[in-house]
């Protein structure tokens, strides 16, 4: 039977799509989310066809595009911005889909938010699970504030450092992959039409995409510094450093950004966890259940079809367990492959040098095997 009632925790683009996916399908939905304000981080995004796909199967991509800026190629360059190859990049979401879509996280995530409260969900902020108490026909639930609820089925969409996982039973914890990730969002320059990336230079890699008419996203993949960096602001002074010997675009957008810029500070991540995502009527999804190094630029787009395909399968016909098991068989092969492919693309990042690395072949031959359906 299928499910009516559902639990949704985390209200980020896996929650947020989900419950959109969801109440199209006539389920009724709540979602928690843990922050007492609900907006998207400030920084950009890439959203690759499959993920435009996704937006416009829950109604938001339209508008999303109306900001985002849409292109179809990548650009490589050397540290000094000289030019090394063109790339056409192909259509994972289909030819009527642009094959890449660069966004701000805010624009996507106020136009999720905006759905989420016009398909009638039930919204509460400041608030997680504290305990859950599953049976064999509902899971019943108890809040961090004290409240209560009875659901048919429980998602957790809680992200990498996933609360649920744990509450379910399920060890498995993210690992560093040996790199991190600067990122800021500045003034898009005139001539920046697509996204670009520049390598051989000091760090890893450098580059940017435009996300509207008017900003870009530039990042710079460095090696693992001190922790006590991380975080939504750490020190421009620190981007300069590391960031120099980087000519081109990518240099002349660090030189110019504002003493007040913002700049995000991560250590990469990474997770898969093998064993089923799902006890009873509860599972994870999402980062919680894999979360990749965004070489690729895959992490959204595997979060989103994730929401899309559960609600499909969870509003079926068949029995919650089953149609959580299908779900789980249908989407581990694929998050698998795009995980591993993006570990190894940064074991060649981090190992310059490294016999028969070919990175535009790992890429191209994933983006390749992921137009077919998730």
């Amino acid at each position: 039977m299928p499910v009516h009632k559902v639990l949704v925790v985390g209200g980020g683009i896996t929650g947020s799509v989900l419950c959109l996916a969801l109440a199209q399908r006539g389920a009724e939905v709540e979602l928690v989310e843990i922050s007492p304000q609900w907006f998207g981080v400030g920084h950009g995004i890439t959203l690759q066809g499959n993920a435009l796909k996704a937006l416009r199967s829950v109604g938001v991509l339209d508008r999303v595009l109306a900001r985002a800026v849409p292109f179809d190629m990548m650009r490589l360059r050397r540290a000094d911005g000289g030019l090394l190859a063109e790339l056409p990049t192909p259509h994972t979401g289909g030819p009527d889909l642009p094959s890449t879509a660069g966004a701000l996280r805010s624009d996507l995530q106020d136009a999720l938010c905006d759905a989420v409260h016009a398909h009638g969900v039930t919204v509460r902020l400041g608030l997680s699970v504290d305990r859950l108490d599953p049976s064999a026909d509902h899971v019943d639930v108890t809040f961090t504030d004290g409240s209560t609820g009875r659901y048919d089925l429980v998602v957790g969409a809680d992200g990498i450092n996933s609360r649920m996982r744990q509450l379910i039973g399920i060890d498995t914890t993210p690992r560093p992959v040996g790199m991190s990730i600067f990122r800021v969002v500045a003034d898009r320059p005139a001539e920046m039409d697509c996204a670009e990336v520049y390598y051989g230079g000091p760090r890893f890699k450098a580059g940017y995409s435009p996300i509207s008419a008017d900003q870009c996203y530039a990042y710079l993949l460095d090696e693992n510094l001190d922790t006590s960096l991380v975080g939504s602001r750490a020190p421009l002074p620190l981007l300069r450093e590391r960031g120099t010997g980087y000519g081109g675009t990518w240099g002349r957008i660090l030189a110019s950004l504002p003493e007040d810029t913002a700049v995000d500070y991560r250590w990469i991540e990474a997770i898969l966890v093998d064993e089923p995502w799902f006890r009873g009527r509860t599972t994870v999804i999402g980062d919680a259940a894999h979360a990749c190094p965004p070489l690729i630029a895959q992490g959204a787009a595997m979060c989103m079809e994730d929401a899309v395909l559960l609600a499909d399968l969870v509003c079926g016909d068949e029995p919650v367990e089953k149609s959580l098991a299908h779900f789980m068989a249908r989407r581990l092969p694929r998050v698998r492959m795009v995980l591993e492919n993006s570990l190894q693309l940064a074991r060649w990042e981090i190992n310059p040098g490294t016999p028969g690395a070919d990175p535009a072949r790992i890429m191209s031959e994933t983006l390749d095997s992921l137009t077919a359906a998730a």
